[in-house]
């Protein structure tokens, strides 16, 4: 399996601009620039928070996958990555996931959460202090 994404860019860095495009096209030229990475207020996408939505996404599906395994019944999973700069270095990422899955209590939760953190895909190619937090809302009947 491959996956492709394209960046175009035009000008110098600070009022330069890009286009993101990648190849199911949920990102088509999507807008990306020195305003949308650093100052946030112009409208369009960056880096790093494209690397919290797939390490968030990949995840997610980790956790998905092992409960699944488990032969537990899984209602909802939702996670928020976090990813931390710290001036031109991405430095950690953080993970919370909610979830509510039946037959299973917090503990199991969070050790399911803790294996996934560290052999999800997008865990295993970064080489920076991963960290999560799990929170289980309820067991679903």
């Amino acid at each position: 399996m491959k996956r492709t994404a394209k960046a175009h860019w035009s000008g110098n860095l600070k009022e330069g601009k890009g286009e993101l495009t990648t190849q199911s096209k949920i990102l088509d030229k999507t807008n990306y620039s020195f305003k949308t990475r650093f100052e946030g207020d112009t409208t369009g996408t960056n880096p790093e928070e494209l690397l919290a939505a797939a390490h968030a996404g990949c995840f997610t599906m980790a956790v998905s996958l092992a409960i699944t395994e488990k032969g537990l019944n899984l209602e909802s999973l939702d996670t928020e990555a976090v990813v931390i700069m710290e001036g031109f270095s991405i430095t950690s990422v953080h993970l919370s996931i909610t979830g509510s899955v039946s037959g299973i209590n917090a503990d199991e939760f969070e050790a399911i959460t803790k294996a996934a953190e560290q052999n999800c895909l997008i865990s295993k190619v970064l080489n920076i202090p991963i960290s999560s937090e799990a929170r289980l809302i309820s067991q679903i009947k």
